[in-house]
C-alpha cells in the first residue's frame, strides 16, 4: 500500500505541475517542441509539391547572365511580360522595388541636366508591366524601430472584417512599411508583405498571414493571393478570448494561432516545387505548357542576395520558397494548425498517461515495465505524428512525453529504495524463522509477501513433557537457556531445512507452518517429516545430555521418574488459514491465524491424553502420500468446535530402517495395529463387548506401544455397556484442551 500511495503521489504531483507550466508559461516548451516537430517532418520525409505553383528563381545563372542583382527594371519588366506572354496565372513578388531605378536612362539625364522629354524611363517602364501583368508586389514591414520615420501605408485591394475582436489584440505591430516606389505601388493591382519571422532558435516555422499596422490590417503577400486566386474582396478575421483563431477567404477556412500566423506544413527540403531559372525566361528558352496557367513566385536562391531561411529540412532554404509553401497550404486546406480543443487533448494526455504509468509501475516485472513504457512513448509519438500530418492538427508532444518519462524514472528509483526498505523487512521477519535458499525465493518473489492473504499451510506445533519440572530442576537461568537452546537448535533446524517457517518459540513451545510465505510442495509430507526427524533426533539429543555434566540434575530427575530428559508431542494439521503481516501499527509480525491453527494446537495437547509422539488430523492425512505406520486415536470434537474431527498418530515410517522409534519389532506394532483397528471397528459399530474384549487382549501383551489408549477405549467401553448411547456415532467431546 505505501509503495502505491508513493507512486500515486509522484504522478499526481508531476501531472499537475506540468499542466500548471501548459498554461502559465507555454513558452519555455516551446523550443522542445519545435525540435520534435522537426524531427517529425524529417521521419515523414518529402511531398512533392503543387505543380501549378513554379519558383522564378534569380540564382547564379541569371546573376551571372544579366549582371548583378538589382537588375534594371527594364529587365525586370522584360521577365513579366514574358511570364505574362507564356500565360501565367498570377505572378508574386518576393521582391522589393524602395529606391528609383538609377540607371534609368531618364535618371541619367536628370542627373546631367539635360532634356529628357521622350527619354525611357525603366521604373515607368515597370510600372506599366505591373499594371498590365497578373502580378501581385510584395513589400516589408520593418518590425523593430530603426530611426527612420514610418511613412505610406501600403496598398491593398481587399477589405478586411474583423469579428468578435477582443479589446487587446496579439496581431503582430510593425513600426513601419518598406514600400515600393510610388510609381510601381500605385500601378500594381494589389500588394502584400512577404516577411517571415523566425522562431527563438532562428527556424521559420510560421508566417504571419496578416499584421497590423498604424490601426489598419494588412494581408500577407500569400493571403492577397489567395484572396484574389478566390476572386473575393472580403478577408475575414475571426478572434475568440485568446486572440485569433481563424481566416476566412470565401470556401477557405485558415486556421492560425492568436498571433495570426499559419503554422507552415512544410512540402519537403528546398525546391520541392519547380524552379525555373530567371533567364530562361528573360530568353524565353522554355514552352507554353510549362508556364501556363501557374501561380509564379519571382524571388532569389542567389546565397549572395540573402534571402535565405532555415526551416525543419534545411538550414539553407530559399524565402520565395517558405511563401510557396504557405500559399499551397492555404489553396489546399493542408496546413498545420493547433485548434483550442487540442489544448484539451494536452491535457488529457497528460493525465493519462501520468496514470497509466502509476499502473505500468505497479508492475511486478522491471523489464515488462520498461517495455510499456516504450509502448507508451509510441504511441503517443505515433498519434501525434499521425495526427499532424494526416489531420493538420498539432498537440503538445514534449510535455506528455516528460511527465510519462519523469514519473517512470522517479518512479523506478522509488521503487528501488522502496524495495531495498521491503527486503530489509522481510529479511528482519524472517531472517531466524525460513532458510537462506527460502528466504532467496521470497525476496525474488513478485507477490508481496507481507500482505495478507489465504493460502492451504499445514501447521505444526509441539511442546516439551514435564518442563515445569525441568526448570525446576536446573534452577538456575542461563543454564535454562542453554539447556533449551541445546534442545531448540537441532529442532528449528529440522524445521527451516524441509522448507518450514518458523512462526515463534512460546516458552517450550514451538509454532512453525509450511506453505508460507512461499510455496512448498507437498507441504504437509514435508511437515510429518520433519516431525518424525524431530523425534529421531530426540534419542540422540537425549544421550548428549546424559553426557554433559552441566545437566546431571535433568538426568537424576528423568531416571527417578522413568522419562526421557527431554519428551516432546507434536501436533499437525492441514488447512486454509490466513497469512500475513499482523499486529499493530507500532509492533507487528508475520504470521497465521484461523481454524486450522487452532485445531494444531489441540491436537498437539492432546498428545498427553492419548500418550502419543504425533498427532495428525484426518485432514493433514488426506494429503499425504508417504509410507507410514498409522494409529487411529479418535473421532472427537475438540473444545471450541462443532464438526468431528479424526484425530491420528503416525508411529514413524513405514520402510525398511532398522531403528524405529517404537521398542517393539516392526512386525509386532503392525500385528498389534492390526487388531487395535478391528477393536476401533467394532466400538465404532456400538459392539462394546466384543470390543472391549480386544482391548484387554491387547492391553494383556507384554510388549505393546501406547498403553494409555487401550486404558481409555477399556473405560469407554464398559461405561457404554453399563450405560447403552442412543444413537451413538463414535464421536468422543473433549471439553478440555487436553
Amino acid at each position: 500500500m505505501p509503495k502505491k500511495i508513493a507512486h500515486f503521489v509522484l504522478a499526481f504531483f508531476i501531472s499537475t505541475t506540468a499542466i500548471m507550466l501548459f498554461f502559465r508559461a507555454p513558452e519555455f516548451f516551446i523550443p522542445f517542441e519545435n525540435k520534435v516537430k522537426d524531427l517529425m517532418f524529417k521521419v515523414r520525409g518529402e511531398i512533392k509539391g503543387d505543380e501549378n505553383i513554379i519558383i522564378v528563381d534569380i540564382d547564379e545563372r541569371s546573376l551571372k547572365a544579366l549582371g548583378q542583382w538589382p537588375w534594371s527594371r527594364d529587365k525586370v519588366a522584360i521577365l513579366l511580360q514574358n511570364l505574362s506572354d507564356y500565360g501565367v496565372g498570377m505572378i508574386g513578388l518576393d521582391v522589393v522595388f524602395a529606391e528609383p531605378d538609377n540607371s534609368s536612362p531618364k535618371k541619367i539625364l536628370q542627373k546631367l541636366n539635360l532634356s529628357y522629354d521622350g527619354v525611357v524611363d525603366y521604373d515607368e517602364v515597370l510600372a506599366n508591366t505591373i499594371a498590365q501583368t497578373p502580378t501581385i508586389v510584395g513589400y516589408v514591414f520593418a518590425m523593430q524601430e530603426d530611426s527612420i520615420a514610418p511613412g505610406n501605408s501600403p496598398k491593398t485591394n481587399g477589405i478586411v472584417v474583423e469579428r468578435n475582436k477582443p479589446e487587446k489584440s496579439y496581431l503582430l505591430k510593425p513600426y513601419r512599411a518598406i514600400l515600393n516606389i510610388d510609381t510601381i505601388e500605385q500601378s500594381a493591382y494589389s500588394s502584400g508583405y512577404f516577411n517571415t519571422v523566425p522562431d527563438s532558435d532562428g527556424n521559420v516555422r510560421s508566417v504571419p498571414l496578416v499584421m497590423e499596422y498604424d490601426g489598419s490590417i494588412y494581408p500577407s503577400l500569400t493571403l492577397e493571393m489567395a484572396r484574389i486566386i478566390q476572386n473575393k474582396r472580403k478577408i475575414e478575421l475571426f478572434y475568440d478570448d485568446n486572440g485569433m483563431s481563424h481566416i476566412g477567404v470565401g470556401d477557405l477556412h485558415i486556421a492560425t494561432d492568436y498571433y495570426g500566423r499559419l503554422n507552415i506544413n512544410y512540402r519537403g527540403p528546398q525546391r520541392s516545387y519547380r524552379y525555373i531559372s530567371a533567364v530562361d525566361i528573360y530568353e524565353k528558352k522554355l514552352s507554353v505548357d510549362e508556364i501556363e496557367g501557374k501561380i509564379a513566385f519571382l524571388g532569389t536562391s542567389a546565397a549572395g542576395l540573402l534571402d535565405l531561411r532555415s526551416t525543419p529540412f534545411d538550414s539553407v532554404f530559399p524565402g520565395v520558397e517558405v511563401h510557396a509553401n504557405a500559399l499551397e497550404n492555404i489553396l489546399s486546406g493542408d496546413f498545420l494548425s493547433k485548434p483550442i480543443w487540442a489544448v484539451g487533448v494536452d491535457t488529457l494526455t497528460i493525465v493519462a498517461g501520468a496514470f497509466f504509468i502509476f499502473l505500468i509501475l505497479l508492475l511486478p516485472s522491471a523489464v515488462g515495465s520498461f517495455v510499456l513504457l516504450l509502448a507508451l512513448n509510441g504511441t503517443v509519438l505515433f498519434a501525434h505524428y499521425f495526427y499532424m500530418f494526416s489531420y493538420g492538427v498539432i498537440f503538445n508532444t514534449i510535455l506528455p512525453f516528460l511527465v510519462i518519462n519523469a514519473i517512470f524514472v522517479i518512479g523506478q528509483v522509488l521503487n528501488y529504495f522502496l524495495e531495498i526498505k521491503q527486503k530489509e523487512r522481510i529479511k528482519g521477519k524472517f531472517a531466524r524463522k525460513v532458510s537462506p535458499a527460502v528466504m532467496n525465493d521470497i525476496l525474488l518473489s513478485e507477490d508481496d509477501v507481507l500482505e495478507g492473504k489465504e493460502r492451504e499451510i499445514t501447521i505444526f506445533f509441539s511442546d516439551v513433557r514435564n518442563f515445569t519440572n525441568i526448570s525446576e530442576t536446573i534452577g538456575d537461568p542461563k543454564k535454562l537457556i542453554h539447556f533449551m537452546n541445546t534442545y531448540m537448535d537441532p529442532m528449528t533446524e529440522i524445521i527451516v531445512k524441509t522448507g518450514g517457517t518458523v512462526d515463534k518459540f512460546i516458552g517450550d513451545a514451538i509454532m512453525a507452518y509450511w506453505n508460507a510465505p512461499t510455496s512448498v510442495a507437498e507441504h504437509a509430507e514435508k511437515a510429518v517429516i520433519a516431525s518424525l526427524e524431530q523425534l529421531h533426533t530426540l534419542r540422540e539429543l537425549n544421550k548428549k545430555l546424559r553426557e554433559n555434566p552441566e545437566f546431571a540434575s535433568v538426568v537424576a530427575m528423568s531416571d527417578a521418574k522413568g522419562v526421557p530428559i527431554v519428551d516432546i508431542g507434536i501436533g499437525l494439521n492441514s488447512g486454509i488459514a490466513i497469512v500475513g503481516e499482523m499486529g499493530s501499527s507500532g509492533r507487528s509480525d508475520y504470521t497465521v491465524i484461523g481454524d486450522p491453527i487452532n485445531l494444531g494446537s489441540r491436537l498437539e495437547s492432546l498428545c498427553k491424553y492419548y500418550n502419543s509422539k504425533l498427532n495428525i488430523s484426518n485432514f493433514t492425512k488426506e494429503l499425504l502420500k508417504g509410507d507410514y505406520i498409522y494409529r487411529f486415536l479418535d473421532l472427537v470434537i475438540v473444545k471450541g468446535k462443532s464438526e468431528p474431527v479424526e484425530i491420528w498418530q503416525i508411529h514413524d515410517y513405514d520402510d525398511a530402517r532398522e531403528i524405529y522409534l517404537f521398542d517393539v519389532s516392526k512386525e509386532q506394532i503392525k500385528k498389534e495395529l492390526t487388531l487395535y483397528h478391528e477393536a476401533i471397528r467394532l466400538y465404532q459399530e456400538a459392539s462394546f463387548v466384543k470390543a472391549l474384549t480386544l482391548f484387554r487382549e491387547i492391553e494383556s501383551w507384554e510388549s505393546k506401544t501406547n498403553n494409555a489408549i487401550y486404558k481409555i477405549y477399556i473405560e469407554r467401553c464398559e461405561h457404554y455397556i453399563e450405560i447403552p448411547p442412543q444413537n451413538f456415532n463414535g464421536v468422543f467431546v473433549h471439553t478440555s484442551k487436553g
